[in-house]
C-alpha cells in the first residue's frame, strides 16, 4: 500500500516485472525518487522513506539524461529498511520535462519525470513575458504531460483579465488560471487539477512563486520563500533542490528551483513541411504550440516551404495581412532553429543534412547575385 501512495499501479508493476526477468535482478525492489541532493537521493519504498545512492556500474555507463531524477521509478537493492538503498536502474519514463544543460555541452537535463501535469508558473509582475511562456509551452508539449498556465501574483496586476486574455491567445487550448498564492482560496483553483495518484510539477522562473504555491497546497511552510529583490523586482533562488510532496487528496506535487535559462532539447528533429504529416517529436511540439502558423503553412505552394522567400507562401501572406503576429513569428523561427541545432549536435546524419542544406542556400544566393 505504501507504493500506491506514490503513484504505483499495474503499469509500473508490469515494467518492474520485466526488469526481474534478469537473473541478477531477483533481489531488487521498486522505489520512487522523492528528492535529489547532488549525488544522494531520497526514495519512497514499500517500507517508507529511504536514503539512496546510484550504483557505481550504473553511474559509469549512464548518460546525464539517463541518471535518476525526481519522479523516476527505479529499481533498488536494499536488504533492510535501515540500509542505504542502491539504485541499479531507472524504469522507462512515461513523461519527462527536460532542457539542454547550460553552456556548449550537448547533454540533456531531465528536470521532472513521470509527471501527469505541469503547472507553468508566471508572475504578473516583472516575471511576465509572453515569449518565455511560448518556450515553456513547447517544452511542455515535448514532455508528454498535460499543462496548466498559472498566472501568479494576480494581486499585483492592475488588469488581470487583459493579461489572462493575452496568455490565452498563445496557450493553444491549455487552461489558464490567475491566482494570488498569498490568498487562502487560491488552492481551490489548483487542487482539482491534481487527482488522487497523479503527480504535478511546478516549473517557472525564480521568484514566480512556485514554493509559495507548494506551501499553499500543503497547508504548511514546507519550502522556504523569499520576496523578489527590492531594486529590480527579480526573483531570487530560494529552492535549492527538487522534491516531491504528498498532498492530502492523494496526489503529489513537485517543487523545482527556478529556471534561469530554458534551452530546448531535442535528440530527433524531423523538419516541418507545409503539407504532409512528417513530424519528429520536437517539430511536433512546435506544431502544437503555434497552431495558427501551422494552419497557414498547409496552404503554401511548396511542400518544403521555408516561409521566407518562396512564391505563394501562405505564412508570408498571413504576416502581410496581420493574421500572424510578427512577434510570434520571430519566436517560432527562434525556437525552431534552437531545436534543430540541439538535434544536429548529437546526430551525425542530421549534421550532414544540415551541411548540404547550407551549401544549397549559398549556391542559390550566388546565383541570384550573378543574375543581378
Amino acid at each position: 500500500m505504501q507504493l500506491q501512495l506514490a503513484g504505483w499501479n499495474e503499469d509500473w508493476a508490469q515494467l518492474f516485472s520485466e526488469q526481474l526477468n534478469h537473473r541478477e535482478a531477483r533481489d531488487l525492489q521498486p522505489a520512487r525518487v522523492l528528492a535529489q541532493r547532488r549525488q544522494s537521493y531520497s526514495l519512497w519504498t514499500a517500507a517508507g522513506e529511504a536514503h539512496a545512492e546510484v550504483a557505481g556500474a550504473f553511474l559509469y555507463r549512464a548518460t546525464a539524461g539517463e541518471l535518476p531524477t525526481v519522479g523516476d521509478w527505479v529499481t533498488v537493492r536494499q536488504y533492510s529498511p535501515s540500509d542505504l538503498a542502491i539504485i541499479t536502474a531507472v524504469l522507462p519514463r512515461k513523461t519527462r520535462f527536460s532542457r539542454k544543460v547550460s553552456g556548449p555541452v550537448a547533454e540533456e537535463q531531465v528536470i521532472a519525470a513521470n509527471i501527469d501535469l505541469l503547472f507553468i508558473v508566471c508572475g504578473l509582475d516583472h516575471d511576465y513575458n509572453l515569449r518565455r511562456l511560448e518556450r515553456y509551452l513547447v517544452a511542455a508539449r515535448q514532455s508528454g504531460a498535460s499543462a496548466v498556465i498559472v498566472l501568479n501574483k494576480a494581486d499585483l496586476s492592475s488588469d488581470v483579465p487583459a493579461r489572462a486574455a493575452e496568455v490565452q491567445a498563445i496557450a493553444a487550448g491549455m487552461p489558464v488560471v490567475a491566482i494570488a498564492a498569498t490568498s487562502a482560496d487560491a488552492a481551490a483553483s489548483l487542487v482539482p487539477f491534481i487527482g488522487p495518484g497523479k503527480t504535478a510539477a511546478l516549473v517557472g522562473s525564480s521568484g514566480a512563486g512556485k514554493s509559495t504555491i507548494v506551501n499553499l497546497l500543503l497547508g504548511i511552510a514546507a519550502q522556504p520563500t523569499q520576496p523578489p529583490r527590492a531594486f529590480d523586482g527579480r526573483g531570487r533562488h530560494t529552492t535549492t533542490h527538487r522534491e516531491l510532496f504528498f498532498l492530502v487528496n492523494g496526489g503529489m506535487i513537485l517543487d523545482n528551483p527556478g529556471i534561469r535559462e530554458l534551452q530546448l532539447w531535442s535528440e530527433d528533429f524531423a523538419p516541418i513541411y507545409s503539407s504532409g504529416s512528417r513530424h519528429g517529436p520536437a517539430s511536433a511540439a512546435i506544431h502544437r504550440a503555434f497552431p495558427e502558423i501551422e494552419a497557414l503553412a498547409a496552404g503554401c505552394a511548396f511542400r518544403d516551404c521555408s516561409h521566407t522567400a518562396e512564391p505563394n507562401c501562405a505564412v508570408q501572406a498571413g504576416l502581410a495581412s496581420g493574421r500572424v503576429d510578427p512577434a510570434r513569428w520571430r519566436s517560432y523561427l527562434k525556437l525552431l532553429r534552437e531545436l534543430r541545432h540541439s538535434a544536429v549536435q548529437l546526430n551525425q546524419n542530421l549534421r550532414r543534412t544540415e551541411k548540404e542544406r547550407w551549401k544549397k542556400l549559398c549556391k542559390e544566393v550566388k546565383r541570384n547575385q550573378k543574375r543581378r
